[in-house]
């Protein structure tokens, strides 16, 4: 017999042990990460090799009767035009003009079967749609539910093509329409389902009331942003098909959404308290994950990510999330946010040597200013070596967990309490923006967004390129958001009382 190959001991450590499965709708999810119903669920085999790599869930591409069976056009998923110039994986955006699967009612109920004897743990929902017909839905949500699928999903969403069919978000545009959906597959099944919500509407709050209302177990919250990617210099549009260069509108999808199904998702969970949320909309990594997760939502699905990479980045969520709860239980990193633990100013990593306190005059990143600096460091370097400071041995901080460590279900909806109207927030206390001299490199981006797009609160020196922020600063904070070193611009409490400039004096009687 042939001996097994060594293999090395697995390295485990506290951030491995952290549970993130999560309860939704009587259903136990191993992670809150699952394969939306859009093209990585194509297949049963693409869905099983997701399973294997760790997806917690999945949906499966949207079937229908085969009365309603569709053709795909050709070309139909395109990189989005938000990345600018940038090509390859990374894309911050895709639009597609793909339809429901073109594989039949009868494929998708064997896959559920199949795919439910193979991998029990993992939640499988079938993703149906039928025109706005009380039989047709009867009929498919029961054949869904007898494949042994643990849930359904109601597509009311899909943006372009089934509409035109009476289809998709022709009926989840109109409240009644939804309540009646979802009121006749009430009747129909026992097993909890899931209306998907488009964001094409005026107000996605009352089509989600509306779906509670007929019996939902939940919502899906969003489906793609229709959309109009672009057009070529000669007037045609892309995607285009066939000789006569059609196209339609199609369904934005990724990163450059995420505003709007945060909006979306947090508006749901505002209004209908405990109403579980699966949401779908840009999300990318474990800590947009998490975005979500604080917003209200109870399990996350994904496509577009998959799309720029592969099933293997199920790898990094799950990881990145256990970190992101674990770190949440350590005192010292209470003011913790982002990627990294706070660190002192740097530079591209490094340590800020603090110029004006070693020669006691400011001097700036560029040019002869440039070499100065480097000749006043490197003096200093010297005579740090000189008296043994140099060379200090590195502090390591070791941190412990102290707090328990939250569970998903303790992180669920915790930012809905920082949310509300705009006459909530107070018109008192304001900031400021304060810029680090130091590691400024005077490129001027805060000075020409301020003069040109601002409120002129930069002066910018025409010699050393130093930027001061002057007393006008109302804190609109552009400059920050352009500046492109971190940490560099900081927005820091206003010491004086805000005075708006009203450009004239208040009338006493305003006059339309």
């Amino acid at each position: 017999p042939t001996r097994p190959q060594p293999t090395m001991p697995l390295f485990y450590t506290p951030v491995d042990l952290v549970d993130i499965s999560v309860e939704m709708a009587g259903l136990r999810f191993p992670n809150p990460f699952g394969l939306a119903s859009a093209t990585p669920a194509t297949s049963t085999p693409m869905i099983r090799r997701a399973f294997e790599a760790g997806w917690g869930f999945a949906l499966t591409k949207t079937f229908s009767l085969d009365k309603d069976i569709v053709t795909n056009v050709s070309p139909r998923i395109i990189r989005g035009t938000t990345s600018g110039p940038l090509y390859g994986p990374g894309q911050s955006s895709f639009l597609n003009i793909e339809l429901i699967s073109e594989k039949t009612a009868a494929y998708w109920c064997h896959s559920v079967t199949e795919l439910k004897a193979d991998f029990p743990d993992n939640i499988l929902i079938a993703s149906i749609m039928c025109s706005y017909n009380k039989s047709d839905w009867m009929e498919l949500s029961k054949m869904a539910e007898a494949s042994g699928a643990d849930a359904l999903e109601l597509n009311l969403s899909c943006p372009h093509g089934m509409g035109e069919r009476g289809m998709g978000l022709a009926c989840g545009q109109d409240p009644e329409l939804v309540r009646n959906i979802c009121r006749w597959v009430r009747q129909a099944v026992r097993v909890p389902f899931f209306a998907k919500l488009t964001p094409n509407v005026t107000d996605i709050v009352s089509i989600a009331r509306a779906a509670k209302e007929g019996g939902a177990d939940g919502v899906t919250a969003t489906n793609t942003v229709s959309g109009l990617m672009g057009l070529k210099a000669d007037g045609t549009p892309w995607p285009a098909v066939g000789i006569g260069r059609r196209t339609t509108y199609g369904g934005v999808s990724g990163t450059a959404i995420r505003p709007i199904a945060l909006r979306a998702v947090t508006a749901i969970a505002r209004a209908l308290p405990g109403f579980p949320i699966l949401a779908t909309g840009g999300i990318d990594s474990a800590e947009s994950g998490l975005q979500f997760l604080h917003s209200g939502a109870s399990v996350l699905q994904v496509c577009s990510a998959i799309q720029n990479q592969d099933f293997t980045v199920i790898e990094d969520y799950c990881t990145g999330l256990k970190a992101l709860l674990y770190l949440k239980s350590i005192e010292e990193l209470a003011d913790w946010d982002g990627q990294s633990p706070p660190i002192i100013s740097h530079q591209k990593g490094k340590p800020v040597p603090r110029v004006a306190e070693l020669m006691g005059q400011k001097l700036p990143s560029f040019g002869p200013y440039l070499e100065q600096r480097k000749k006043i460091i490197a003096a200093s370097k010297i005579r740090q070596k000189d008296q043994n400071t140099a060379c200090s041995p590195l502090q390591r901080k070791h941190f412990n967990s102290q707090k328990p460590i939250p569970a998903i279900k303790d992180v669920i909806g915790k930012s809905l309490q920082y949310l509300g109207t705009f006459g909530e927030m107070s018109i008192m206390e304001q900031v400021v923006a304060l810029i680090d001299e130091e590691m400024c490199i005077n490129c001027g981006k805060c000075y020409m967004t301020c003069n040109d797009s601002g409120y002129q609160a930069i002066q910018f020196d025409p010699e050393t390129h130093l930027p001061t922020v002057s007393d006008t600063c109302t804190g609109c904070t552009l400059c920050l958001s352009v500046c492109p070193i971190m940490d560099c611009i900081r927005m820091v409490s206003r010491a004086t009382p805000y005075q708006p400039k009203r450009g004239l004096p208040l009338a006493v009687k305003p006059v339309c």
